[in-house]
Parts: C-alpha cells; sequence; structure tokens
C-alpha cells in the first residue's frame, strides 16, 4: 500500500502578526509547527501501513524552512519525504497550491493520500479536494473513522452536523480528515534520530514538471484584498437577580441592541 500524506508548515496561531501593509502574516521570529490536522493524517497512514504494509510518504509545499515540518513527520515514522520548494511557488492560492501539489504527487506511486480537512492559517478546506480534482481520482471529506480497507477499496464514516455517513470508495483516493479519527503518537527517541540524519528530497518547478504560468501568483485567480485579527468583545456583564429576572434583562438587553 503505497500512501501519501500532504503536510503543511504553519505558524503557531498563539503568536500571530499581521502585516497591515501588505495584508500577509508576519512569519518572522514565528514558531511553525505541523498544521494539527495533518498530524491525524500522518497517524491514519501510519496504522494503515502497520496493517497492510507499505509506504508512507509526507510532502509539503512550501519555503526551505519547511523541511523541519518534514523531519518531524520522519520522526513520527514517515518512510520517506518530499519538499516541494521554488520561488516560483510564492504567492500561491488554493488553486494554484493544489496544481502544485497534484504535479508533485503524479511523479509518485500511490493507492491513498491523506490531507487534514483544513490549515489553521488559512481554514478554507479547499487543498485536498481540488487536488483530488486534479488528478481525476474519488475523494472524501471530513473522514472521522476507517470501517474496513483493502487493496482495492476502503469503507469510511464521513462526520456531519448531525451524525455520520457511511461512505465506500475505490482505490486510489483521497480522504481529508478530522481531530475524531485518531489520537497521534509522539515521536520516538529512534525516529528523532532518523529524522536528524535523513536526507530530504528537494523537488523544484522543472522537478515536478509544472507550467511557470499556473503556479504561485501566476496561476492564482484570488488574491488577498485584507486581512485582520478578530477582537475578542470586552464589554461583559454579570445579570442580577432570580432567574425571572435575568431573562428580562436578557430580553431588554437583545432588543435594545
Amino acid at each position: 500500500m503505497n500512501i501519501i500524506v500532504c503536510i503543511k508548515q504553519v505558524p503557531n496561531t498563539e503568536e500571530i502578526k499581521i502585516d497591515t501593509e501588505t495584508n500577509t502574516l508576519m512569519r518572522e521570529g514565528v514558531s511553525s509547527i505541523i498544521n494539527p490536522y495533518d498530524l491525524h493524517s500522518i497517524e491514519a497512514a501510519l496504522q494503515i501501513r502497520e496493517k497492510m504494509g507499505g509506504t508512507v510518504i509526507a510532502i509539503t509545499m512550501g519555503p526551505p524552512q519547511a523541511e523541519d515540518a518534514l523531519r518531524a513527520a520522519i520522526s513520527m515514522g514517515v518512510d520517506d519525504v518530499r519538499l516541494i520548494s521554488d520561488r516560483a511557488f510564492a504567492g500561491a492560492d488554493t488553486l494554484s497550491t493544489s496544481y502544485t501539489l497534484c504535479k508533485a504527487i503524479e511523479k509518485l506511486r500511490y493507492d491513498i493520500i491523506f490531507c487534514g480537512k483544513q490549515a489553521i492559517d488559512g481554514d478554507t478546506a479547499q487543498v485536498g479536494p481540488e487536488v483530488a480534482e486534479f488528478l481525476n481520482i474519488p475523494h472524501i471529506a471530513y473522514v472521522k473513522k476507517i470501517d474496513n480497507i483493502t487493496t482495492e477499496s476502503i469503507k469510511v464514516h464521513r462526520l456531519l452536523d448531525d451524525g455520520y455517513d457511511v461512505v465506500e470508495s475505490s482505490l486510489p483516493v483521497l480522504l481529508t480528515v478530522v481531530r475524531e479519527l485518531n489520537l497521534p503518537r509522539l515521536p520516538s527517541l529512534k525516529g528523532k534520530m532518523t529524522a536528524k540524519k535523513a536526507v530530504v528530497v528537494k523537488m523544484d518547478l522543472n522537478a515536478i514538471g509544472a507550467e511557470e504560468k499556473d503556479v504561485g501568483l501566476k496561476g492564482s485567480p484570488t488574491k488577498v484584498k485584507d486581512i485582520f485579527s478578530i477582537k475578542a468583545k470586552t464589554d461583559r456583564r454579570m445579570l442580577q437577580g432570580n432567574i425571572e429576572e435575568q431573562v428580562d434583562i436578557l430580553v431588554q438587553e437583545l432588543f435594545s441592541q
């Protein structure tokens, strides 16, 4: 079983700052982590490998420092990694990112592709499904449980607001996963030593065979016009009195807005 996990290095959300002049996140001096949802993707891939054999390859598109995220994936047990990095990829929106990942994945063998349901620095939840569309393979979003898997098919539970769907698909397939799927393992000492010595294979624009007009800003039909931090409201008050009195006060407050 050949499994690919798409991961992303994201800034620690507790330390995010915004450059108001360029409408971009300020990443310098901010610690980076593997996107939390992607940790569940890695764990799902490793569990399938333990059950059925095969290899797990983690890939990411990003700047050179994204290599740290790939080494963290190796420390968890991933077999191999690919860093998709080129200045031409800078400024990519979800469509351009998905195209770039697709071109890299086409160079690899795969039966299953895992993605986190979304990245915490963008929250679009678009890249996984878009990659599947570029590859022309089926995809299932919001996977909360893997019910059964064979070399030809997979059956999963897809999370809904009011329950779940049971969905079966042929392979190859792309799955985006939610946190309910599993509990990611911690890196082992042996894994950390392996990660430290591992060779991270880098793939640039030419290596993946992509067209420059379709990547980065050139391939992005959307542009960020504004970005801002959400400020927490501080005008809170405690309602006094018994339940009936508190309800009356609350109704008056709501209708006076």
